[in-house]
């Protein structure tokens, strides 16, 4: 019933198709009513529930693809492909993007393992990217209660922070926890070094200089970073940066200026390995890309 309940405020908030931003900070709506081919894309650590529908993510070649059965755990920053092939006004996906906030959810990793006494730590391993997890009894009713705040500004204003906390809490005591205790908790090197990259996009950071931040050698820097990426160090910036280049340019940035912005110091450079990537240049690219409200 309570999925009902959810997918029924979606609609209501939602009549046409959009992607909208909510008073709940880091919550967003969104309605899809045509099909749209996987496009790059590069996703932040984000819980996305489908109420109806199927939505997919590509990284490196795999496909997930779900929708009301299983929600998405994206635990760190990630270079992707995403859209929604399937959608159509007969069969809208309908659904909520809830952005994690990292700080919230290593305090409540750190404190589930604390009270745990250790044993619910998730060992043994890098961090998972990508993480299909059932909607249990606890996600989905810290979800709803959440969005229930959205019909009272009084009970959002007070309430707002403590439920979002709740529905962190859940996911990561529900099927995707251990993935998410990884990235979140003790022994989340991998996704720090991540977020560094994330936050010096336009610098040259090199394999080295990750591997030094979270002290680690190359070697197991590479192997743990793979494990958790499935992407080798070297792939995963080049993804990086030539994911956000292409976003850049579908939102109207020229093709210098987006190259600039990603790092790249050559152009002739940028444009092969552009090529490479999505076989087109980046001027074939400009002028195809459309400047759509697509939800990634």
């Amino acid at each position: 019933m309570s999925k009902e309940q959810i997918k029924g405020l979606i609609e209501r908030r939602l009549p046409e198709a959009g992607l909208v931003d909510t008073p709940l900070d880091g919550v967003r709506l969104f309605r899809v009513i045509e099909a749209m081919p996987c496009m790059p894309a590069v996703y932040e650590p984000t819980v996305v529930a489908i109420l109806s529908g199927t939505k997919e993510a590509v990284l490196d070649g795999e496909h997930h693809v779900y929708g009301s059965d299983k929600y998405l755990l994206c635990p760190m920053t990630l270079p992707v492909e995403a859209g929604t092939p399937r959608a159509s006004k007969a069969d809208p996906l309908l659904g909520v993007v809830i952005t994690l906030n990292p700080r919230v959810m290593r305090e409540l990793a750190l404190e589930i393992e604390t009270a745990a006494g250790g044993t619910r730590q998730a060992r043994g391993g890098a961090p998972s990217a990508l993480t299909l997890a059932s909607w249990d009894v606890g996600f989905t009713q810290a979800l709803l209660r959440l969005l229930d705040l959205l019909d009272n500004p009084v009970d959002l204003e007070v309430l707002g922070q403590g439920r979002m906390r709740e529905l962190c809490y859940a996911v990561l005591m529900g099927e995707a926890g251990a993935a998410a205790r990884r990235a979140f908790g003790v022994g989340n090197e991998i996704a720090r070094a991540i977020d560094y990259l994330s936050n010096h996009m336009n610098e040259q950071v090199t394999i080295d200089d990750m591997a030094d931040l979270v002290g680690m050698s190359r070697a197991v820097f590479h192997r743990r970073f793979k494990e958790a990426t499935t992407m080798s160090p070297i792939q995963f910036v080049k993804s990086m940066r030539l994911n956000n280049a292409a976003m850049k340019i579908a939102e109207g940035k020229t093709v210098s200026e987006s190259a600039r912005d990603v790092g790249y110091q050559s152009s002739s450079q940028f444009s092969r390995e552009f090529k490479r990537m999505y076989g087109q240049s980046p001027r074939e690219w400009s002028n195809a890309a459309q400047v759509p409200q697509r939800l990634s």
